[in-house]
């Protein structure tokens, strides 16, 4: 079974509000449209059109849109979970195809996955567990690729966390080097994916060696290449509580389109150029043709719904087009989560700082508290700071979104 379709049917049984019957999914174009083959837009794409509408052949209704949530969850969500494994993020391994062991030294994992062919892959994972947590009273964790975290105030809040060696799963290069190239060396996979993997991996092991935490309450995060990572972590697996992508900029939710509104400007070209592993080679494919992607970062945060997903800018951050995050695709993206009645399960983070500035662990620190515990927050994670208003004009389509269930 391929990994989309086992990732999606536990996606669709714990998100899905009613049985799935009487629905007819678009089916899913075969072979994968190339640039040529889909319609240039210059806007964010409709997030509730199915990818066949989007095909140069095809004359586009508005019939063919998603109506219902449990076509959405049904047909739409796989399907753009699908797209973005296809065109984005490559080859997500099959977790059925896999086994996980793990050890623990005080407070290292290290942790053992054995995949197709009998090939083995281990890294490390560091854990700081807060004061009183016990097997009786586990504690909420957050998985972390890279540091960063201000571990006192989260520890204080009852919160562990543990650091993903993600140097160890896969070195920021061409070089197929680390544990998740010990078992998946030759596969179109970005580095991305595969430290995404390993944040799932990691989760996995959690139950086996740390009895202290609760890994049905999880948060995935990371900054810059890690907060695409930890976005990626977040899409692919759906025991995810709480997705945090910091300063993660394009190939992240920073969007392809509407690229240059603030920092030194993103833009696929510039993006794949500097570090072509992070993503499949199929993305490169659009390079010069960006308008011609059938998703933008909206689709991939509107596909985490309804899970939770607080997202963190600097509007003092020159490396990210924070502004292009924060006007344009979050709010599209809140156009979907508001549809589906959980509009409180997204949140932005504005600061004044500049990229990963740690501050940014510290803002989005009540909205975890929020998810994880119930716990009231004045806190308004729906305001674009200083950026002040949506730019409305980049979702046109938010407009005449399908009725309220």
């Amino acid at each position: 079974m391929k990994s989309f379709l086992f990732l999606n049917f536990i996606a669709i049984a714990l998100s899905s509000p009613s049985p799935r019957q009487n629905i007819q999914c678009p089916p899913f174009p075969s072979p994968l449209p190339t640039w040529q083959q889909l319609s240039p837009q210059s806007t964010l794409p409709d997030p509730f059109l199915p990818l066949s509408s989007l095909l140069t052949n095809t004359n586009t209704q508005k019939t063919n849109r998603t109506s219902s949530h449990k076509e959405w969850f049904q047909c739409r969500q796989p399907e753009i979970i699908r797209l973005l494994q296809e065109y984005q993020f490559g080859f997500y391994p099959d977790p059925s195809q896999e086994t996980v062991s793990a050890t623990r030294s005080g407070n290292t994992l290290t942790i053992t996955v054995t995949g197709p062919g009998n090939k083995k892959g281990t890294f490390k994972a560091t854990l700081q567990i807060p004061s009183g947590a016990n097997a009786t009273k586990k504690a909420p964790v957050v998985l972390s690729l890279g540091g960063g975290i201000p571990s006192q105030s989260y520890l204080q809040a009852g919160i562990a966390i543990v650091q993903v060696d993600y140097m160890g799963v896969a070195a920021d290069s061409n070089a197929k080097t680390g544990a998740f190239w010990s078992i998946y060396n030759g596969r179109d996979i970005g580095v991305l994916t595969a430290w995404a993997w390993s944040l799932h991996r990691t989760l996995d092991a959690l139950p086996l060696t740390t009895p202290e935490l609760n890994p049905l309450l999880s948060a995935v995060t990371g900054c810059s290449r890690l907060g695409k990572a930890a976005l990626a972590a977040g899409l692919f697996d759906p025991r995810i509580t709480i997705t945090i992508p910091m300063s993660s900029g394009i190939q992240g939710l920073g969007p392809y389109r509407y690229s240059s509104l603030s920092g030194q400007g993103e833009t696929l070209e510039n993006s794949k150029q500097g570090a072509g592993w992070w993503t499949s080679s199929t993305l490169s494919k659009f390079m010069g043709h960006s308008e011609h992607l059938p998703f933008d970062a909206h689709t991939i945060a509107a596909a985490i719904a309804p899970r939770a997903l607080i997202i963190d800018q600097g509007v003092g951050d020159q490396f990210v087009n924070s502004k292009g995050t924060a006007t344009v695709v979050f709010p599209a993206a809140k156009i979907v989560y508001d549809w589906l009645g959980v509009g409180d399960k997204i949140g932005i983070n504005v600061r004044s700082g500049g990229h990963c500035d740690g501050s940014g662990y510290n803002g989005v620190l009540p909205f975890l508290q929020r998810q994880f515990f119930g716990t009231p927050t004045t806190r308004d994670y729906h305001s674009l700071g200083s950026y002040g208003a949506a730019l409305s004009s980049a979702f046109p389509w938010g407009k005449d979104i399908p009725p309220t269930e």
